[in-house]
């Protein structure tokens, strides 16, 4: 028989989630786990649009890493995975309005309203160094 596709996915897909649950981001797998945390959450709360695409692997991901060396970081870190845990992404979607869905994508919100977002197109044209400059200037600015 072999593996099912969703199982391969899965496995496929672990380390990608490990990559930033191992600094510290928490992920929401459901849209009721979303709901819990994002509109009470107190300060300043990162949200990681993860996904299976290369420039999260190459910019995304390695972009946030460096950012939370910054000395000041927010106060929350959530990831949700755009094509894995679809529901729990479209939810996690709802705060960052105007901008149109994209993955990746990295939003930080302070007291539940959307303040810095960086879009997929701005992933794809940076490297990791700026993602994680563009980042580092908004935890700067809005997470003292």
């Amino acid at each position: 028989m072999g593996m099912s596709f969703d199982r391969y996915m899965r496995d496929m897909v672990q380390p990608m989630r490990d990559e930033l649950t191992s600094l510290g981001i928490k992920e929401l797998t459901t849209p009721e786990a979303v709901e819990e945390v994002l509109p009470s959450a107190q300060g300043t709360t990162l949200v990681v649009v993860n996904s299976v695409c290369g420039c999260a692997a190459g910019q995304a991901r390695p972009g946030v890493a460096i950012a939370l060396e910054n000395q000041v970081k927010p106060d929350h870190l959530y990831t949700v995975f755009a094509g894995q845990d679809k529901e729990a992404t479209a939810k996690a979607r709802e705060y960052f309005a105007p901008y149109p869905p994209s993955s990746p994508s990295i939003a930080l919100l302070k007291d539940g309203e959307l303040v810095h977002f960086i879009e997929r197109h701005q992933v794809e044209n940076r490297s990791a160094e700026e993602i994680a400059a563009d980042l580092s200037d908004a935890f700067n600015r809005y997470c003292q």
